[in-house]
């Protein structure tokens, strides 16, 4: 439950930072991932890992005890994604976007960065933000604020991403804008 409430949290406030219950005992990968799992994933939600994931002993086979998650291969079939660094994401166009009137058949994505800060300024803007929230997360690739204005752009259809540190927790909403900051 306590996950359950953080994930919705940091949706509902894009740039807020939310805390994940971390699961016990250590999952074969970075726990706050493991926690966006833990929490979502179920038998109908196919589950989309990158290749380091895909490659990691034992987590298929935790996967399918703790969440009995299908996974698959193609990320346009995805209904979460969970990649354990950006540079193994490939572009969020290739992720479900959903329908005009289906816009819950897209992708979540749970993606692990090195830090929430001390990266790259960005601004965000939008709905469930009072004026505008500063976050500097590192591990992003350069192409990332256009990639993000892409998917923002085919509104209500678009990815929504969630960036995991340890137990820390930062989500953007498909409708969320970015702009690079100062």
């Amino acid at each position: 439950q306590g996950s359950f409430r953080a994930i919705m949290d940091a949706l509902a406030r894009p740039g807020t930072l939310q805390s994940l219950v971390l699961p016990r005992p250590s999952p074969p990968l970075e726990a706050g991932l493991a926690a966006v799992l833990l929490t979502l994933a179920d038998p109908d939600t196919p589950v989309w890992l990158d290749a380091d994931l895909c490659a990691t002993p034992g987590l298929a086979a935790w996967l399918a005890f703790h969440c009995a998650a299908p996974t698959t291969s193609g990320p346009h079939l995805a209904q979460f994604a969970i990649a354990a660094r950006a540079d193994r994401l490939p572009p969020l166009a290739d992720f479900a976007p959903g329908t005009d009137a289906y816009p819950d058949r897209s992708t979540t994505i749970a993606l692990a960065v090195p830090t929430l800060t001390g990266g790259r300024p960005l601004v965000l803007r939008g709905p469930g933000i009072d004026g505008d929230v500063r976050i500097a997360p590192t591990g992003l690739p350069d192409v990332f604020v256009a990639q993000w204005e892409l998917n923002r752009a085919g509104f209500p259809r678009g990815v929504d991403l969630l960036l995991v540190c340890g137990d820390a927790l930062i989500g953007l909403p498909r409708t969320t804008r970015l702009a690079l900051g100062d």
